[in-house]
């Protein structure tokens, strides 16, 4: 599949999961985010803004300062992060809202690419942070079960 997620979008969904992992736990820094992660703290607080924009992240500035989820994490969907980082996407320039096709209205592949767009949205939010962190410590579970 040519589909691509973006860096900046598996990252983002990365910080999200730990921030939902750390949730009820306090302030969580982006240095942690980063060594935990193995993202640089710069990109962190570059992906972070976008986050806290989308009201899914609470900043607190200063030396005890650091970073919590705004939410609950079974009411944050991977489409809510992608969406906050990327803004809408789609698989095809033709679907954009600021293009404009002359051959709409004989666009024999315009309506795959609007299925494959609903498919991918819908997966993407029915899969909540919560999901994602169980999954996770599912194969965090089987690896250490597997090493026994």
């Amino acid at each position: 599949m040519f589909m691509k997620i973006s860096t900046r979008s598996r990252y983002g969904l990365r910080i999200m999961v730990e921030l939902a992992q750390n949730a009820g736990k306090g302030l969580i820094s982006a240095e942690t985010i980063a060594k935990k992660q193995e993202i640089s703290e710069k990109y962190i607080h570059l992906l972070v803004g976008p986050l806290i924009s989308a009201g899914l992240v609470r900043a607190v500035r200063g030396a005890q300062g650091g970073y919590e989820i705004a939410r609950s994490s079974d009411n944050i969907s991977a489409l809510d992060v992608i969406a906050a980082i990327e803004g809408k996407t789609e698989p095809a320039p033709c679907l954009g809202q600021k293009f404009t096709c002359s051959r709409e209205t004989d666009c024999a592949t315009q309506d795959l690419w609007k299925t494959l767009a609903s498919a991918v949205d819908n997966v993407l939010a029915d899969c909540t942070l919560t999901s994602l962190m169980y999954r996770h410590r599912s194969k965090q579970e089987a690896a250490i079960t597997y090493q026994i």
